[in-house]
C-alpha cells in the first residue's frame, strides 16, 4: 500500500521548492490548490456552489472571476470556510483515487491548508515547512503582484505556523540560510523506510 505524506506551510514557506525536490527524488506530487483551481472551472456542482456562496455570478467572463472572489471572501471567514467547503471533498476524493492508483512506496499531497480541510486524515504523516514571515512577505511579495498589507492578510487567514507544527510529524526549517536538501533526504528515507516496514 503506497503511503502518504502531506506537505503543507503557510504562504511563502516554500512548498512548492521542497516539493520539487521530491520530485527529483521521484515522489509524485499532488497539488491540491492546483485541482481545487481546476474544479471550480470544470465542475458545474461547484461552480454553482460558488456562485450561490457569492450571491452573484463568478463566471460572466466563461471563466471564474479569481479577483472578485477573492475580494469577497478575504475579509469575511465564513465566506471562506462555505468555498473550501463546496471544493475540499472533492479534491480530497481525487487525491484517494490517485494516490490508491500509484505504484511507488510514497506520494505527496501539497495543500496549504492541509489541517483546515481535514487532509491530514488521507496522509499518514505531515511535514510543515515553516520560514521567518519577514522572508515570506518578501518572498510572495516577489513572486505575486501583491501589497504587503495583501500578503500579510493572506498570512492572517492561514493557520498560525505553532499550530501546524504541533500536528505534524516532520518540521522543515525553510529560512533563506537553511541547507533544507540534507533535511528532505532524512525524510525521504524515512518514508521509504516506512513504506518498506508495511510492504
Amino acid at each position: 500500500m503506497t503511503k502518504r505524506l502531506g506537505v503543507t506551510g503557510g504562504i511563502g514557506s516554500g512548498k512548492t521548492t521542497v516539493c520539487r525536490i521530491f520530485r527529483v527524488l521521484g515522489v509524485p506530487v499532488f497539488v491540491a490548490d492546483n485541482v481545487a483551481r481546476e474544479l471550480m472551472e470544470d465542475d458545474r456542482e461547484i461552480r454553482s456552489a460558488v456562485n450561490l456562496i457569492a450571491g452573484k455570478d463568478l463566471y460572466v467572463s466563461g471563466t471564474l472571476d479569481r479577483k472578485e472572489l477573492a475580494r469577497l471572501i478575504f475579509n469575511r471567514p465564513e465566506l471562506l470556510r462555505r468555498v473550501n467547503a463546496a471544493v475540499h471533498p472533492a479534491v480530497l476524493s481525487r487525491f484517494d483515487e490517485w494516490a490508491s492508483a500509484s505504484e511507488v512506496p510514497y506520494v505527496i499531497m501539497e495543500a496549504a491548508i492541509l489541517f483546515e480541510a481535514g487532509a491530514d486524515a488521507h496522509v499518514d504523516r505531515v511535514v510543515t515547512i515553516s520560514a521567518p514571515v519577514e522572508e515570506r512577505i518578501a518572498r510572495v511579495m516577489g513572486r505575486n503582484d501583491l501589497t504587503r498589507e495583501e500578503v500579510i492578510r493572506r498570512i492572517n487567514n492561514q493557520l498560525e505556523d505553532e499550530e501546524r507544527e504541533e500536528q505534524s510529524y516532520y518540521i522543515l526549517n525553510n529560512a533563506d540560510n537553511e541547507m533544507i536538501i540534507p533535511e528532505i533526504l532524512k525524510i525521504h528515507e524515512d518514508m521509504l523506510r516506512l513504506a518498506g516496514r508495511e510492504r
